[in-house]
């Protein structure tokens, strides 16, 4: 209540001032003060008054409250943004574009400043006031905002400048009838209103994301699961026949089980695995197959140790070597090797499983090709564009699969590292796709 009393007084003052200053300079032209100066005056103070009047009963309805901060035809707002500083001028430049009857915005992105000059709303309805209406004709009609941006580290600090489109001086005669109040709070909430939209549009995301994610991981599992009661099913089955026809083999049989399920069980749940464990694990199954194939079965394996801690999906080897062997050197009479090599190129990581079996043309063994497809499904579900599947004839007979998986960061090589050569009977390039 103090706050609009010291207004009315300092506007009350400021008038009888210049009144005082007039009827002093109406005295010395008109040789007197007289009636008609009386008659002015009182009315030039009682329309102050009732200016005062209603700039604080407007000031108390967009306020709720009276104090000298919204009382005051200047107003300044100060708000932090969580984004860039050219992120923040934009959301700015939108806010200023939303104000009520803004005519004119100067968006100056290398200070990172914006100016804007906003209309008060028209009491004439358009109309041009009388002649005889002093007040109105030198009336302020328009103010102006400027909006600045201060850069900071992850956040901005935002400051907004509302004040009448005048002189200093006027705010001594004239009150704005709270319009700069009303122009800053409503750049504030405009600002305010954004940043939730986006906060709440990156949590929306992030949701999706994660929802994405999860969906992701379950797929991979399930095609991980498709994968491994395969090879199971067959080994209890095998053993299940050596038990009755050669006990012997049957118990290494299952000895080289449990090897294979120690290097599996404990990764069951996860989708990745190092290209070493994967190794460790088809080893483990070969000596399986071994039992069973004999001197039929070869195999040559050149991976560095750099390369072992290179994340794979996990079985990926497996499978690439369980159709060698089984669509390439089984159906052969005499046999064959599979080769299993690991090289670094650049930023990726080939792996190839080759067998010098029957090939392509082998009708006996054609397959449903399901496993093959699972394993493209699981590269694109882990790396999207970044891996890569081909299988090419090998020569002279066989087959040739590759996988191009992204290489860790941490092992890159030297310039001149030179990749080992490739073994005699392995391709040395080619393009296809089963």
């Amino acid at each position: 209540m103090s706050s609009s009393f010291f207004l009315v007084l300092r506007i009350l003052f400021a008038w009888l001032v210049a009144i005082l200053l007039a009827g002093s300079v109406w005295g010395g032209l008109f040789g007197g003060i007289g009636g008609l100066f009386v008659l002015l005056a009182m009315c030039a103070l009682g329309l102050a008054v009732l200016g005062v009047a209603t700039h604080i009963r407007r000031v108390r309805l967009l306020a709720g409250r009276l104090d000298a901060a919204v009382l005051a035809n200047r107003q300044q707002r100060r708000i932090e943004l969580p984004m860039e500083a050219d992120a923040a001028f934009d959301l700015v430049a939108d806010a200023l574009r939303q104000l009520p009857r803004v005519e004119d915005i100067e968006p100056l992105r290398g200070s990172l400043q914006l100016r804007a000059r906003v209309r008060r709303s028209d009491p004439f309805g358009g109309a041009r006031p009388s002649r005889w209406n002093l007040l109105a004709r030198f009336a302020v009609t328009h103010d102006r905002v400027l909006a600045t941006v201060h850069p900071g580290t992850g956040t901005v600090g935002v400051t907004v400048l509302c004040e009448p489109d005048a002189a200093h001086w006027v705010d001594l005669f004239a009150l704005d009838e709270g319009s700069n109040y009303e122009n800053a709070e409503s750049v504030l909430r405009a600002l305010s209103r954004q940043v939730a939209a986006q906060r709440r549009e990156e949590q929306a995301r992030a949701e999706r994301e994660a929802t994405d994610n999860a969906l992701t991981v379950a797929r991979l599992n399930l095609l991980q699961a498709q994968v491994e009661p395969h090879f199971l099913y067959n080994t209890l089955a095998n053993a299940q026949v050596l038990a009755r026809t050669d006990p012997p083999r049957a118990d290494q049989m299952l000895g080289h089980l449990i090897q294979y399920l120690r290097h599996s069980l404990p990764r069951e749940h996860d989708t990745l695995s190092s290209l070493g464990e994967e190794l460790e694990r088809t080893r483990a199954y070969l000596e399986i197959l071994r039992i069973r194939m004999g001197a039929r079965l070869a195999l040559q394996v050149e991976v560095p140790d750099a390369l072992k801690g290179v994340a794979v999906p996990s079985m990926m080897l497996q499978t690439l070597v369980e159709n060698a062997i089984k669509h390439g050197l089984e159906p052969k009479p005499g046999g064959g090797t599979v080769w299993i090599m690991a090289r670094r190129l650049d930023d990726q990581v080939n792996i190839t499983v080759a067998d010098d079996g029957c090939g392509f043309g082998n009708a006996d063994s054609a397959g449903t090709g399901i496993g093959l497809k699972n394993l493209r499904e699981r590269l694109r579900l882990t790396y999207g564009d970044a891996a890569s599947f081909s299988i090419v004839s090998n020569f002279p007979s066989g087959v040739a699969a590759t996988i191009t998986v992204p290489a860790p960061a941490a092992s890159t090589p030297p310039a001149d590292a030179v990749p080992p050569p490739l073994p005699t009977g392995f391709p040395n390039g080619g393009h296809g796709h089963a």
